[in-house]
């Protein structure tokens, strides 16, 4: 990312941000309500350019290619940075259906083949030990954190490059954040992990590195494990610390 700044008609919603995001790592994204760090996850996918009134400067470059080009089909970006929503939403069809949907629409027709990719997307949203014997169950009976893990599973079945989070514990149980927790874990092995989050103790477990944002602006970004115990800005330490937010 390439000084950055994002537009909603008068509102300047993100400044000036620069940074590099690392391959095979947790990027956690931290700050306040309102602080510009959702508008930077949508930036990455250009979820953004769904409102009209959006308008941006600067770049953003996925192995080395700017994704605002004109020859860059935004359908095409999304299959290669999904997204996962706080809020899961389960298709109203079966839970193996669910995972297959993408794939078919993207071509894929082989039985074998599909078979074999729902098993490994719910074996690496670590649910399939879960739902193995009721595949044809609609999805909608699942929980709120099975269906969650529904939907990185969807995601993962698309094989992205990066995968994109904001706030997929939202509301979730102890149990189901600590399952979905030690699924980005695993998970970053394979692919790029950014994800947004309105709890810090969720930032310093899963995050190899941490940006703190702040009314737009990117105050702080750098190793995790550093930023929790010496950050360089005082306003960053009073975030963490619970003294705003």
């Amino acid at each position: 990312m390439k000084k950055l700044d994002i537009f909603f008609g008068k509102t300047h919603a993100l400044k000036n941000v620069t940074l590099d995001v690392s391959a095979n790592k947790v990027l956690a994204a931290i700050g306040p309500a309102g602080s510009g760090k959702t508008t930077f996850l949508r930036s990455l996918n250009r979820l953004n350019d769904l409102n009209p009134d959006m308008r941006y400067t600067g770049k953003i470059l996925l192995d080395g290619k700017n994704i605002y080009d004109e020859d860059v089909n935004p359908v095409e970006l999304r299959r290669k940075v999904g997204m996962i929503f706080a809020l899961p939403i389960p298709l109203p069809m079966s839970i193996c259906e669910n995972i297959t949907y993408g794939p078919k629409l993207a071509g894929t027709k082989n039985r074998a083949e599909l078979r074999e990719l729902v098993e490994k997307s719910l074996e690496d949203s670590f649910l399939w030990d879960e739902v193995k014997d009721r595949l044809d169950d609609p999805a909608m009976k699942l929980s709120g954190g099975q269906q969650q893990r529904l939907c990185i599973a969807r995601t993962l079945a698309l094989k992205p490059d990066v995968i994109l989070m904001d706030e997929p514990c939202s509301g979730l149980d102890p149990i189901s954040t600590a399952k979905i927790e030690e699924a980005m874990t695993a998970l970053k092995k394979e692919y790029t992990i950014i994800i947004v989050t309105n709890n810090t103790k969720q930032a310093a477990r899963v995050g190899d590195n941490t940006a703190f944002f702040l009314m737009g602006e990117l105050i702080e970004y750098g190793e995790t494990g550093k930023m929790f115990t010496a950050p360089n800005d005082k306003r960053t330490e009073e975030y963490i610390s619970g003294r705003f937010g």
